[in-house]
């Protein structure tokens, strides 16, 4: 058994429990992207990102109970010290944090950051953010704070309990603009336009206009 196939054995255990924003489907979705823009940038270390990306959301603060779950699996690995502190990195670098984002230094940062964020665009991140605000109470639209687009800091944007169509402004559609590899924008492109229509549907619907 690979190092790769033994983590995803060990993290199943753990997406189980979320909601399926954020299951094990959807690390397949972005490990199967990952590797297709690894593919264009031959300096990438796959073992790197792939583990990144099966760990990427296990201590996720929307669900992890503790933050060493990831350490714990990693613990469980054959990886030298510097391996695990290259996932480590890499993990740390995916997430928006609402716009407080780490800066992507490596080529294995960008790449996983491109891939997971592509899995929040098109059909399917529409379905994700719609998913995950019924399972956390959300409004689907919220005419008080549509317009809240940015926040004062990563705690502020985390405490926001936003509507799913508010989610859409104030991360969703950004998204696009930032891609870091060549692959993710021409994808991200694609997807962004599909959601921009959507969005312009639903509004069309609520005000009866079609």
């Amino acid at each position: 058994m690979t190092t790769t196939e033994q983590c995803s054995k060990l993290v199943k255990e753990v997406y189980a429990s979320f909601d399926a924003s954020h299951d094990f489907e959807h690390i397949q979705r972005v490990l199967a992207t990952a590797r297709a823009i690894a593919e264009t940038e031959p300096t990438a270390n796959e073992k790197i990102i792939e583990l990144a990306v099966l760990l990427h959301d296990v201590s996720d603060a929307k669900y992890a109970t503790s933050k060493d779950i990831e350490a714990t699996i990693l613990a469980q690995l054959l990886l030298s010290d510097d391996e695990q502190q290259q996932v480590k990195e890499t993990i740390a670098a995916v997430s928006y944090r609402g716009g407080y984002e780490l800066e992507a230094t490596t080529i294995e940062m960008k790449i996983v950051r491109d891939a997971d964020r592509l899995d929040a665009l098109g059909a399917i991140g529409i379905a994700r953010a719609f998913i995950f605000g019924g399972a956390h109470g959300s409004l689907i639209y919220n005419d008080d704070d549509e317009e809240t687009h940015t926040y004062e800091s990563e705690e502020a944007y985390r405490a926001k309990d936003s509507a799913v169509v508010t989610h859409f402004h104030e991360k969703l559609l950004k998204l696009k603009d930032l891609m870091t590899t060549a692959y993710g924008k021409k994808l991200a492109s694609q997807r962004h336009k599909f959601m921009v229509q959507f969005l312009q549907q639903l509004s069309a619907e609520r005000e009866g206009k079609i």
